[in-house]
């Protein structure tokens, strides 16, 4: 493989240093980051903590957290801190924000969620309602306390994650796709908002990613993104757009369906699923397959 020519490897080191001044002076000087034990919400946390910010990181699993933080203060000048809440307790919103009172905090990413797949008809009905905890009830929550905090401020970013499932209906995760069209409905309407109050609002909407998501769903996927790319290109394009589609994947998609009726959509991406999904019944083509 050939070697970058060193004139673009720099390039990607000073757009690199731009985008974290920008980062640490628009929303400096603490960040908190939910779900940041794994996945994008850990990379995310990474980037920030590169960038200079102070963090805050929430997850459940207290040990993996504590680790993090730990490791990110080794590497860089920052302070971070250590919070093992499970979102889905409607305590533990007030306890956060007990937690992180003391702090200028001015950036949320509010990364936790997670996704069942299959039948609904067949899920546990416990889940799909902490789901919704999690994925809806918990994102409202940090926001409303977050962003009248950030309009004091007279500036601030609000981090919220959305989906490629997010903009149809969806067979065998049609809970899970009802609470990102939820995230991505609430962050367009927050974003003009809170525009007038100087602060920034992005929906960011990857399709499937290399996470413990996919565990946690049962489902495997093919092609998918790392959760390294979709936090670069999300903080990126906070504060300059209003969605942003991480990766390959979600922008082919977004283009091939576009144009097509809802219901169409619909049926495309519960083929899709299923497809992530065929393991669960025994690697038999799923029923909206063999309609197809």
């Amino acid at each position: 493989m050939r070697s970058q020519p060193p004139q673009a490897s720099g390039a990607r080191v000073l757009a690199g240093t731009a985008r974290q001044r920008r980062l640490r002076s628009s929303y400096g000087p603490w960040a908190l980051v939910t779900g940041a034990s794994d996945g994008i919400g850990r990379a995310m946390a990474m980037q920030l903590a590169e960038a200079g910010l102070n963090l805050v990181l929430v997850a459940r699993r207290r040990e993996l957290l504590e680790a993090l933080a730990k490791d990110l203060m080794q590497k860089h000048p920052i302070e971070a801190r250590a919070l093992a809440l499970d979102l889905g307790q409607h305590t533990a919103i007030d306890a956060l924000i007990s937690a992180s009172g003391d702090l200028e905090i001015g950036l949320l990413a509010a990364v936790a969620g997670f996704g069942t797949s299959g039948r609904f008809i067949d899920s546990v009905l416990d889940d799909e309602l902490d789901m919704v905890d999690v994925n809806c009830r918990a994102v409202v929550g940090l926001s409303h306390h977050f962003a009248r905090r950030f309009a004091a401020r007279r500036r601030g970013g609000i981090v919220l994650m959305s989906s490629l499932l997010a903009f149809q209906g969806v067979p065998r995760a049609a809970t899970y796709a009802a609470t990102k069209s939820f995230i991505q409905t609430f962050a367009e309407g927050l974003r003009p908002e809170l525009a007038a109050c100087g602060v920034d609002v992005i929906a960011s909407a990857p399709g499937p990613v290399r996470s413990g998501f996919e565990a946690r769903a049962n489902m495997r996927l093919g092609s998918a993104v790392t959760p390294e790319v979709v936090a670069r290109q999300t903080l990126e394009a906070l504060g300059r757009r209003a969605t942003i589609r991480p990766g390959f994947l979600s922008k082919f998609l977004e283009a091939s369906l576009l144009a097509l009726p809802r219901r169409t959509r619909s049926r495309i991406m519960g083929i899709v699923m299923g497809s992530m999904t065929r393991h669960q019944h025994g690697g038999e083509e799923p029923q909206e397959r063999r309609l197809a």
